[in-house]
């Protein structure tokens, strides 16, 4: 280990350190408290706007001022403000049934809401923002102090968020590290009482095994290959501008996006040019539009037009949505993509194996309904599916037989905007939870408390030695059926 690796680990123990000494000495962590530090955030967010759209732009070379208010500010002050209404409702200690006969001889149970003391978070570059400020709302609301390691591939992004951390909090509530992955490497090996990654599955293997040295437990927010299901129920306009919304939000770099449409095979032409056609009226020109996200860096361009060159190919159609005809392999250094469909490509290929992450968009045929659930199910569990239709049959094969971390019904991505509503994902698309209440209980200790009546129940039950004819009765009234 060289000297900037021992700097790195010291500053970052000294943190943690000065966090966990600082939570113990505080105690109960009030109402009060909670809710300022969360008021705190969400002032720093709104004083710090402008210059975070800045820094995005900056940092994907094109992104636009709305799509940074709407999917980072916004929904970074949404579970801020949810926590603070809600906290004094979510601390609440929950009373819980006494089991017989300890109810009726006045014993009470109920669970007390904990901090569990100092949380790491680990934040990706795409909603960079969104997935810092998001999480500490039910980071703070449970009363932990907080370490975070932003994306090293957001840069001018993260020194904003250092400087508004900085503003918002002392260094023993709130503490946030930039740097490459030496950084995030000695980061994710910290003895943190929970630790939350948000990333690529491949990454999360090592954060868990990181953490698991410590015996650290995670919430891991991964991805996967999220399906869409579009039945011939479906209203095909409608479906095609949703999907494709989701599509091109971040230009396809988003968790939730959709990886892959199932459609019915004779609806397969209708579709194509549905889609041509929406996406069409929400970009009538991409390369030189400031509303249409350029990808993020070189390496992650080089990986998507790979996967299209391999397509090619292996004599995949290849359908790109340019409705005014740019040459965007002119101006690669803009590392824009268009919208592309890819039709019915085979399983082995790349963009049929790795998440996307990116405007791509397969499109698989079915014949029968049935056959959309088969392939799902032969795949990892994603993060989200999608099913587009008005048959309740179809709908409840989709909620009832495959397993994905979310479902939306008649739309893509939306469910993550309902603050009531968990996210997370199942197996390889995640683990754990957060967003509102169960954010709050994620990053909380549910301690089970037990208040025992003043009566001798060890002695009435025949539980205290030497036993006795009243040790025969209880043992008799528990073993049977």
């Amino acid at each position: 280990m060289n000297n900037v690796d021992t700097h790195i680990d010291e500053t970052l123990l000294a943190t943690l350190d000065a966090q966990r000494q600082d939570y113990l000495q505080e105690g109960r962590v009030s109402v009060r408290t909670r809710r300022d530090r969360i008021d705190r955030g969400i002032n720093v967010l709104l004083k710090y706007q402008d210059k975070l759209v800045d820094a995005l732009n900056s940092d994907f070379s094109c992104r636009s001022r709305q799509v940074t208010l709407l999917t980072d500010i916004a929904a970074s002050l949404t579970p801020m403000k949810h926590a603070r209404n809600h906290l004094h409702t979510w601390m609440k200690p929950q009373r819980r049934p006494s089991s017989f006969p300890f109810n009726l001889l006045g014993g009470r149970s109920h669970i007390e809401y904990q901090p569990l003391g100092v949380v790491g978070v680990i934040s990706p570059w795409n909603f960079p923002v969104n997935l810092t400020f998001g999480p500490l709302a039910g980071i703070l609301a449970a009363g932990n102090r907080v370490m975070i390691k932003p994306s090293e591939f957001t840069p001018a992004t993260s020194d904003v968020m250092a400087d508004m951390v900085r503003e918002a909090w002392a260094p023993n509530e709130v503490a946030l590290f930039t740097g490459g992955p030496e950084v995030g490497q000695a980061f994710s090996a910290l003895p943190f009482d929970h630790l939350l990654f948000t990333g690529a599955t491949s990454v999360a293997r090592h954060i868990m095994a990181a953490a698991a040295r410590n015996l650290v437990p995670v919430t891991l927010e991964l991805g996967g290959k999220s399906p869409v299901i579009l039945s011939r129920s479906a209203n095909i306009e409608q479906s095609i501008e949703r999907v494709m919304l989701g599509k091109t939000l971040n230009a396809g770099q988003i968790c939730l996006a959709p990886d892959y449409v199932l459609v019915p095979e004779a609806l397969l032409e209708t579709v194509i040019s549905t889609a041509e056609k929406v996406t069409g009226a929400m970009y009538p020109t991409m390369l030189h539009n400031p509303e249409y996200t350029a990808i993020i860096n070189n390496r992650h361009y080089e990986r998507l037009t790979g996967y299209l060159q391999e397509a090619s190919q292996h004599g995949v159609r290849v359908i790109p949505i340019n409705p005014a005809n740019e040459d965007f392999g002119a101006h690669t250094d803009r590392r824009k993509i268009p919208p592309t469909l890819l039709i019915n490509p085979a399983d082995d290929l790349l963009v049929m194996q790795e998440e996307l992450f990116g405007p791509l968009l397969p499109i698989r045929t079915y014949k029968h309904f049935d056959e959309t659930i088969r392939y799902i199910n032969a795949h990892p569990r994603p993060l989200a599916a999608y099913y587009f239709g008005a048959d309740k049959q179809e709908e409840q094969a989709v909620l009832s037989q495959t397993t994905s971390g979310g479902v939306c019904i008649n739309d893509v991505i939306m469910h993550i905007m309902q603050e009531d509503l968990p996210f997370g994902g199942v197996g390889p698309s995640g683990m754990g939870a957060y967003h509102g209440v169960d954010g709050f209980r994620t990053f909380s200790h549910a301690k089970s408390v037990y208040r025992q009546t003043r009566l001798n129940i060890g002695k009435l039950g025949g539980m205290l030695p030497p036993y006795n004819k009243a040790t025969e009765q209880t043992i008799k009234m528990q073993v049977k059926k």
